[in-house]
């Protein structure tokens, strides 16, 4: 059985109070870009681009887009002019920073412990900063990367969302090709790792439970870093599956879909889009066509006339053959992520606007019978899950 772990950095695997780094930080960075533009100018900007980060919801716009947009226009600069200078702050200043942080040796030790039983590690750290300076924080945490196989690590150059938004642990889900088997999310603070890891459906631990748990959002599990490998072996394993049977899990896993075909194509060779590893199994091109035509043609009517009439009827539809008959193994793969990121931003819209009582609506599917707005919704989730598992697998298969 497949077995994952989602665990957090700072104040989890490493000794690193934010409130505590980030003066050191930014006193650092102001300092070395002080050349460039005046500190009392470039923190007040560096921060507000971070609330950016930290308030995106838009799948087709990675955090380093967000963050540029915003950092250096206002201050008169292009991304370009400070492309170097930053390059040598994070090699070489950044290091320096490590005083701040404190090393855990049980940190080294659960995540050791944790690989050789067979568990798959994501650092899920907030992904605000490049991956240059949470390699460096890994480190400090003695996991450097380059030692240990981690499946993804947290960064603002991959991802579109941050804590503590749901959706940033589907991304994190979706990158790892929505494993099966248990998955626990490890980390300290409820309101960014706890609460919206459970909205997903996740099982959760909170290490150091010092800061106040919110009610009825508590954790599975809780105690010391130590005590994590002790609960996950005496829990059972039923209890560590996730549970994305709630309307908060299907729209984060909805949004999080656009958010990492827009990751993944970014790096998609030209050629790859239509290659095939196993044929007839679909290419990349004919996966996002799928969903594209499914959301546009499937997805939005269906939903749309549930919210319009009373327990309307909903018939089943044979999707699959439309990929030899539209031939999308032909059409422009970036149009079609496009034209799909469109048609699922509005579907959301929607959905982000329903009551409880709207996702209780009734519907009479061909296939499924009596059903609700939900089971309709929770059926596109699914499919989302289905087809980036396929995805992953079908970009894996073949390098070039």
């Amino acid at each position: 059985m497949n077995k994952t772990l989602l665990i957090d950095l700072d104040d989890t695997l490493l000794g690193n109070h934010m409130d505590d780094f980030l003066p050191s930080y930014l006193n650092a960075l102001s300092k070395h870009l002080s050349p460039f533009v005046p500190p009392e100018k470039m923190v007040p900007q560096l921060l507000a681009a971070t609330r950016l980060m930290e308030e995106n919801n838009q799948p087709d716009c990675t955090l380093e887009k967000v963050f540029s947009a915003a950092f250096y226009p206002a201050l008169g600069l292009r991304k370009q002019d400070l492309t170097e200078v930053l390059a040598e702050f994070y090699d070489e200043i950044f290091p320096s920073l490590n005083y701040v942080s404190v090393f855990r040796p049980e940190a080294v030790q659960v995540v050791e412990t944790a690989l050789s039983a067979g568990y798959q590690i994501a650092i899920a750290t907030n992904p605000l900063f490049p991956l240059a300076a949470v390699k460096h924080r890994l480190a400090w945490a003695g996991l450097p990367i380059e030692r240990y196989p981690f499946k993804i690590v947290g960064s603002y150059e991959p991802f579109h969302f941050a804590k503590p938004n749901p959706a940033y642990f589907a991304e994190i889900l979706a990158h790892m090709g929505w494993p099966e088997g248990s998955i626990v999310m490890v980390g300290d603070d409820p309101r960014r790792d706890i609460v919206p890891a459970s909205q997903l459906g996740l099982a959760t631990f909170q290490v150091n439970a010092t800061k106040p748990i919110i009610q009825d959002q508590q954790a599975h599990g809780s105690g010391t870093l130590q005590d994590l490998i002790p609960w996950l072996e005496s829990t059972p394993p039923e209890h560590l599956r996730p549970d994305y049977k709630t309307p908060q899990a299907a729209i984060a896993t909805l949004r999080s879909t656009p958010a990492v075909l827009d990751t993944w194509c970014d790096q998609l060779p030209a050629q790859r889009w239509s290659m095939q590893s196993r044929p007839p199994a679909w290419c990349p091109v004919e996966i996002l066509c799928h969903l594209r035509d499914g959301d546009i043609e499937v997805n939005l009517p269906r939903l749309r006339k549930i919210l319009s009439s009373y327990n309307p009827f909903i018939p089943g539809m044979d999707t699959d053959r439309w990929a030899e008959e539209r031939k999308y193994i032909l059409q422009n793969g970036w149009q079609s992520l496009k034209d799909f990121t469109a048609a699922r931003l509005e579907m959301l819209a929607i959905l982000e606007s329903l009551t409880p009582d709207d996702w209780q609506r009734p519907a009479r599917h061909a296939i499924f019978g009596p059903s609700r707005l939900f089971e309709m919704v929770e059926i596109t989730s699914a499919h989302d899950r289905l087809h980036m598992q396929q995805l992953r697998e079908e970009l894996t298969s073949i390098s070039v």
